[in-house]
């Protein structure tokens, strides 16, 4: 009996195991919608391509950037090392000390901050502007603005130089910030033609029942621009504030043209760019180097430490606007009839 339940017990153990099935093989359709992916995913090859260009493309922007960034902390001995490539031996906070004095920093910080944000408050207004008449109104001669429009763009801006300075010398206006800021009013700024023509494609975008139903409720044009246009093209916006300032704060050689004058005394502006072009100078008149009296001398590092400086408020903005760059290009993403 005992030997019985012990067959029967095997029997039932037997039956309660599990037959496994076995194991297809992958078909190649479907490896292949793995590797390359499908309408809604990019599949494994494809990413794997695009994150090794990203990453090169990214490596050979910031690579300078890092260099630098790590040469700025050395000493001259360290510069002179070839063992030390990227930890300086004792970080010297001194270089950016100098470089700040140098500069006289803050001061040309505040300049560089008003030489660039007026003109680019300015430009967002009139070039909006421009763009929303552009493409939402017809009228007479319209295809010959557009035209005018993309020659000034596709022109040289060295050409129109010397008749612009001429304009605002004999206003009055050289040596001021008006040599800047109203161009920008007439949406004739630095640039301008290109954030004119962002902002006609993104109003262009819009459909025009919005524009209708808003008049039907009564609302005029200026409503409808502030309304419905601005809030739709806010990605736009955003993209000619962001380089619009930063062309304005890189502008070496406007702001020597139009600001500074034949006796440095009289300069009431003086930009970061500006300050980093005759660093040397700075630096020796602001230590005494050009009459010997000072132990102290320039070198990489001390320039280094400059173009960090200048550089910082464009690496913030950056990081400040990048979110809202995204939304905003999310929020205007309107699709036309």
């Amino acid at each position: 009996m005992a030997e019985e339940a012990k067959k029967t017990k095997k029997k039932e153990k037997a039956e309660k195991v599990k037959v496994k099935k076995p194991k297809t093989p992958m078909s190649k359709e479907k490896f292949r919608k793995i590797m390359m992916g499908s309408k809604d995913d990019m599949g494994l090859l494809k990413k794997i391509v695009v994150y090794v260009i990203l990453t090169c493309v990214g490596f050979v922007f910031i690579y300078p950037l890092l260099r630098i960034f790590s040469q700025s902390f050395m000493s001259l001995s360290d510069l002179l090392d070839s063992s030390i490539n990227w930890i300086p031996s004792s970080f010297r906070l001194s270089n950016y000390e100098g470089a700040i004095t140098a500069m006289n920093y803050w001061k040309s910080l505040k300049d560089s901050f008003i030489i660039s944000g007026l003109p680019t408050l300015c430009q967002v207004v009139s070039c909006s502007v421009v763009g929303y008449g552009l493409a939402r109104y017809n009228f007479k001669g319209k295809s010959l603005v557009m035209g005018l429009l993309i020659f000034s763009f596709v022109l040289p801006s060295s050409l129109l130089l010397t008749t612009q300075y001429q304009m605002y010398n004999s206003f009055g206006w050289t040596g001021t910030i008006w040599t800047f800021i109203f161009p920008a009013i007439l949406a004739n700024g630095f640039k301008s033609q290109l954030f004119i023509l962002i902002c006609w494609s993104f109003f262009k975008q819009i459909p025009p029942v919005l524009n209708e139903a808003a008049a039907i409720d009564g609302a005029g044009h200026f409503k409808s621009f502030f309304k419905i246009a601005i809030p739709s093209a806010a990605g736009a916006l955003v993209v000619v504030l962001i380089f619009s300032f930063v062309w304005y704060w890189n502008e070496q050689y406007l702001s020597q043209l139009y600001l500074y004058q034949r006796d440095a005394s009289k300069n009431i502006y003086t930009p970061l760019i500006n300050q980093l072009s005759i660093f040397q100078s700075s630096f020796d008149s602001a230590y005494g180097n050009s009459t010997g009296s000072s132990s102290m001398t320039i070198n990489d590092a001390y320039r280094n430490a400059a173009t960090i400086l200048t550089i910082t408020p464009l690496l913030i903005i950056y990081a400040i606007l990048q979110k809202q760059f995204v939304e905003s290009v999310d929020r205007a993403g309107i699709t036309g009839e």
